[in-house]
């Protein structure tokens, strides 16, 4: 028979305009990878909040073991047995590995002491870490590793995990689904947090599903299919984005010999990156975090100029053009971090969407910005996009992380640019609003626009892109079309193998 963990009962929290968890009831068993699902904004993150000691429920009851469980903070959570490894990690760079982890641990033993039981516990779950190695020379799976030792090194029983696999590659998710396996076999509970369902079939054995803030189900997801569970999710049948043959015009984005000096102690220098990319294509830059994604994302959009030959918007030397310049010019961009880069986080919606479309939108006159036009071009992004907020007027951090990436890729794609450069476009985004994002980059390129796509999502390139290349300390493999290259392939690109090497191994 099997034991509960832990029991929700009637769970509820609202916050001003939107009630967030609506009597939430389920159950996590002893010894389960319970899975929870659902939309942007069903109220997934609040749920994990309250369980982890970050939120008070306005309502409800929870029990850990039988025991009545009301932590009042992250600190009281931990020492019952529950952690929590966020999908933004919160470590230092310039600290070395037992520092970091030593910062989120509540009694850290001594640092000699600590050091060994990193290395025995890393290496005993198939995670190896040095103890003493910098975190900003580290790559996001292995900053991930950190966060998850540092879990493991104070027993827990619970262990969440949000979003756990969206820096990873496929052979790194391979091996945290083994480590998690071995927890789930050693008698540790993981509630998994995905958007990923095909991962989630794979994985876990239960399913909790809510939509607008409610439990509207449950499945067992190695029995149900990713598209039945989507549907669960939304309420209706998935849409399928569309890909139509890719018909190209001329070349609108050139990049030549593209080099820049890494921005930080910690970036990545972009070393001699040449791509065209035409009209009326998508091309998919894949690679794994820290290779120079946010550094060719900074110099294609304006914000790290260099040479200006090095690149061109059509036919037009730009690269020492001001970001205002570009996007007049037609060159608009989206980057990966979506709180204080691609949006402001206490103001509201419609000065979010002046920030970027005054320009191209017509909001402002003779220096002073047209409020109602400005309102308008939210209320549009909000519409189009499904981004479920109670107004225009509300504050960008009050969005849910899904909700707020639909309003920032549907205000670039409102503008209509000649080129649109996105990274990370779907992180952190429902099934449902994944496929409408992907569709609408599609649609703007059979209307004539060249997209680049930057993602760590290989499916997703796959899915949209009619070119890809590969990323790898800040060089670009040649561009391969998509059509035909399995995730072996693109997995030995990632690492600086050309697909042909990989298929002659």
């Amino acid at each position: 028979m099997t034991e509960t963990l832990l029991a929700i009962n009637g769970l509820t929290k609202a916050y001003p305009g939107v009630v967030a968890n609506d009597d939430v009831s389920f159950e996590i068993n002893r010894g389960e990878v319970h899975a929870l699902l659902g939309e942007n904004g069903a109220g997934k993150s609040t749920l994990v909040k309250a369980i982890y000691g970050l939120v008070k429920p306005d309502a409800g009851t929870m029990a850990l073991n039988g025991v009545p469980y009301a932590p009042a903070e992250p600190s009281a959570a931990r020492s019952a047995g529950v952690t929590m490894v966020f999908q933004h990690f919160s470590l230092f760079d310039a600290l070395n590995v037992a520092e970091n982890i030593a910062l989120g641990m509540d009694h850290p033993p001594k640092m000699t002491d600590l050091a060994a039981r990193i290395r025995d516990v890393s290496q005993g779950y198939g995670l190896p870490l040095d103890p003493d190695r910098i975190v900003g020379d580290l790559s996001a799976g292995e900053r991930q590793r950190v966060e998850i030792i540092r879990c493991l090194l104070q027993d827990p029983k619970l262990l969440i995990m949000d979003e756990p696999t969206s820096v990873l590659t496929p052979q790194e998710v391979d091996i945290l689904f083994a480590t998690l396996r071995k927890l789930r076999d050693e008698g540790t509970s993981i509630l998994y947090i995905s958007h990923k369902l095909e991962e989630i079939r794979a994985l876990c054995e239960t399913a909790t599903i809510l939509r607008l803030g409610k439990v509207v189900g449950g499945c067992d997801p190695r029995e149900t299919s990713a598209g039945d569970m989507a549907e669960m999710m939304v309420g209706s049948a998935l849409k399928v984005p569309s890909k139509p043959e890719a018909t190209t015009g001329d070349v609108r984005l050139s990049l030549t010999g593209l080099s820049a000096p890494a921005p930080h102690a910690f970036g990545t220098a972009l070393r001699g990156i040449t791509v065209d990319v035409m009209a009326g294509e998508v091309l998919g830059i894949g690679g794994v975090a820290g290779n120079g994604q946010d550094e060719l994302l900074l110099a294609m959009s304006g914000e790290m100029p260099v040479n200006p030959q090095m690149i061109r918007l059509s036919g037009k030397p730009i690269g020492d053009w001001a970001v205002n310049t570009r996007r007049a010019a037609g060159l608009l961009a989206a980057p990966e971090e979506r709180l204080g880069h691609a949006a402001a986080p206490v103001m509201s919606l419609t000065e979010n969407a002046a920030l970027t479309g005054t320009t191209r939108k017509g909001l402002a006159s003779h220096g002073m910005i047209n409020w109602a036009r400005a309102r308008a071009f939210a209320e549009d992004i909000i519409r189009s996009f499904d981004v479920r907020t109670p107004s225009a007027a509300n504050a960008a951090q009050s969005l849910s992380g899904g909700n707020l990436q639909k309003f920032v890729i549907g205000r670039e794609i409102l503008q209509e640019p000649d080129v649109l450069v996105v990274n990370q476009p779907t992180w952190g985004v429902d099934a449902s609003a994944a496929a409408a994002i992907r569709q609408a980059l599609l649609d703007l390129a059979s209307g004539g626009a060249a997209v680049i796509v930057i993602s760590q999502d290989l499916d997703e390139l796959m899915e949209i892109s009619d070119r890809f290349a590969a990323l790898n300390q800040g060089e670009l493999s040649e561009p391969r079309p998509a059509k035909g290259l399995t995730v072996e392939d693109i997995g030995l690109m990632l690492g600086g193998a050309s697909a042909s090497e990989g298929q002659s191994a």
